[in-house]
């Protein structure tokens, strides 16, 4: 672990927090996959930040609205989850923690499947943002895997439909001006407010309520670690920030906890 701005005794101090843990909770956002090859959002390399027209397609009404945003929302599906996204270093690292016994839940704002895909239990995934590993009709509601819809689209179907009835296909993810599940933000805060130790991964933390987490397991009484390349919304909230490659990070944390024997 040589990044430069993280002292040895922070990584020491947050290995030990997670060996001593009996119920650790991982907060995830987009930088914990970058590593995968899906870009994050608003990174300095992020997908809205080099495209800002691209936000659009993660917002409800234009999706709906505008045939132009869905054949951009259909080429970066085609481009980012088209199936050969494979888990990472990081993602393994949290597999550890759940060998050791001490994961309890992964709360995710990703939609891309990988921790399930990295073997994290999936019963222990909640995906407060949904999963784009299925899509669904906005009018009869008939659903399919992803996989059928990207098909039609390399196959030169621009916004693929319903075939049952004609409607417009959305992935299951949640776009803003979407509501959230109820009983999956609620398992979230009650998850966050339980455990020992949060970490908070590769996520600005400015999007609410999921972001809620890190606050409800403070006032739990849990240490909060935040772990991200950049400063976050929410920094202020935790008692140790490890700022830097986030996959080396995991594991060094990891092995630190002796959780890879």
């Amino acid at each position: 672990m040589k990044d430069e701005q993280i002292s040895a005794a922070d990584l020491e101090q947050v290995s030990q927090w997670l060996k001593d843990a009996e119920r650790i909770v991982v907060f995830t956002g987009a930088g914990i996959s970058t590593d995968s090859g899906i870009p994050d959002f608003r990174g300095p390399n992020g997908l809205w930040t080099q495209n800002p027209v691209a936000e659009k397609t993660s917002t409800l009404s234009y999706y709906l609205n505008d045939p132009e945003v869905r054949k951009v929302a259909w080429e970066g599906r085609v481009r980012n989850f088209n199936g050969t996204a494979q888990p990472n270093d990081g993602h393994r690292a949290l597999v550890h923690m759940q060998r050791a016994g001490k994961l309890t839940a992964v709360i995710t704002q990703n939609v891309d499947g990988l921790h399930q895909d990295s073997g994290i239990e999936p019963v222990n995934v909640v995906e407060v943002h949904g999963t784009i590993k299925f899509g669904r009709c906005w009018e009869c509601k008939d659903r399919r895997p992803m996989k059928y819809f990207i098909e039609r689209v390399i196959a030169g179907e621009e916004d693929p439909d319903c075939e049952l009835c004609g409607g417009v296909v959305k992935s299951d993810a949640i776009l803003f001006e979407q509501a959230l599940v109820p009983e999956v933000i609620d398992r979230a805060f009650e998850e966050a407010g339980r455990c020992d130790v949060l970490l908070a991964v590769g996520s600005t933390l400015a999007v609410g309520p999921a972001n809620q987490v890190v606050p409800r397991a403070k006032a739990g009484g849990a240490k909060v670690v935040i772990v991200n390349g950049d400063t976050t919304h929410m920094d202020g909230y935790a008692h140790v920030l490890l700022r830097g490659s986030i996959s080396p990070i995991l594991q060094a944390l990891v092995a630190g906890a002796g959780f890879l024997t």
